[in-house]
């Protein structure tokens, strides 16, 4: 055997064992908590892919964490003008169609999960987080995590993580069966020093747009009384995070009540019946959202959220009147 050679098979062997002890060190959860500060604390800008079905939206985000706060802009590169801001005012959708801004601040969704890192025992209960392996995208050098449902009653993710600084540059939605139901997938990217932090400033001046007020009540501000209606029992982890109602007379009951176990989120809506009772209930799906409906007296019930059909009819069924 030559020199060369040996040399190069000395070389892969100590590859191979700097790697296995890399890995040796490497904890799931602590990968998770570095994703957390880092998709929160971080400047960083790209544009993504997000499918689901039949359905491709392309978007490009700039992230900035700096002296004047959290900002963030996303906005669409294809489809209809949309754009995302979100800012110490909360979060505006800006709809390019009508030129108007939809405010909603307690209540709003991002593209990229996130998991309640101060409540790893709720985490536990819910998931298993595995380990993957090391791959490329847009770039950038990754490390795949799996985060593997307990039960029936959530989806799982597996998460690509730039390797130095944990940013999530690519999800994949799962099923039990760890089929991808939706994924997203950065084809760009840049962070640090290299973000454009001009990219914040919107296409257009929103102070010429006009402002919509959210159609759901109270939708600046959150109920602090205690729920009217919510649901006798829930799937395990999952908890009340937020909770709006109203009682005006002239829109009769509305109450909402948002439950999540950190990672997965359902909504329960609770409204007066004004269609008669002949507006549909039971099961629907679009895409991965679920959604169950039911009528109970006057009032009909709807639970959503993306989540598995368990789920919702679990919770659906569950809900009645708070008993004082």
């Amino acid at each position: 055997m030559s020199a060369r050679v040996s040399a190069a098979i000395v070389a892969a062997a100590w590859l191979l064992v700097s790697n296995a002890m890399a890995d040796s060190d490497v904890e799931p959860r602590d990968l998770l908590e570095r994703m957390s500060t880092a998709m929160s604390q971080m400047d960083y800008q790209g544009t993504f892919v997000y499918v689901q079905g039949d359905d491709v939206v392309t978007m490009r985000i700039t992230h900035v964490a700096d002296e004047a706060g959290v900002r963030e802009r996303l906005v669409s590169m294809s489809g209809a003008p949309r754009e995302v801001i979100r800012d110490s005012n909360g979060i505006r959708w800006v709809l390019g169609d009508d030129r108007s801004v939809l405010a909603d601040q307690p209540f709003n969704r991002s593209f990229f999960p996130q998991l309640p890192l101060d409540q790893q025992s709720q985490t536990d209960q819910c998931y298993s987080l595995k380990l993957g392996g090391n791959g490329r995208i847009a770039g950038q050098s990754v490390r795949s995590l799996s985060v593997v449902p307990r039960d029936q009653y959530r989806y799982g993710y597996t998460l690509w993580l730039e390797e130095r600084s944990a940013l999530l540059l690519k999800w994949e939605l799962v099923d039990r069966d760890r089929k991808p139901l939706a994924r997203l997938m950065f084809t760009d990217f840049r962070m640090g020093s290299e973000v454009d932090k001009g990219e914040l400033a919107p296409n257009s001046q929103l102070q010429k747009y006009r402002t919509v007020e959210s159609s759901l009540p109270t939708g600046q501000g959150q109920a602090t009384a205690l729920p009217r209606w919510q649901p006798s029992s829930l799937p395990s982890g999952f908890e009340l995070t937020a909770h709006r109602f109203s009682g005006r007379s002239d829109r009769g009951i509305f109450e909402h009540l948002v439950y999540s176990d950190g990672l997965a989120t359902v909504s329960v809506y609770v409204e007066s019946d004004d269609n008669g009772g002949t507006q549909k209930t039971g099961l629907s799906r679009m895409g991965t959202t679920h959604a169950f409906s039911r009528l109970m007296d006057d009032v009909r019930i709807t639970v959503i959220g993306d989540v598995p059909e368990a789920t919702v009819r679990l919770i659906g069924d569950a809900v009645g009147r708070v008993t004082p």
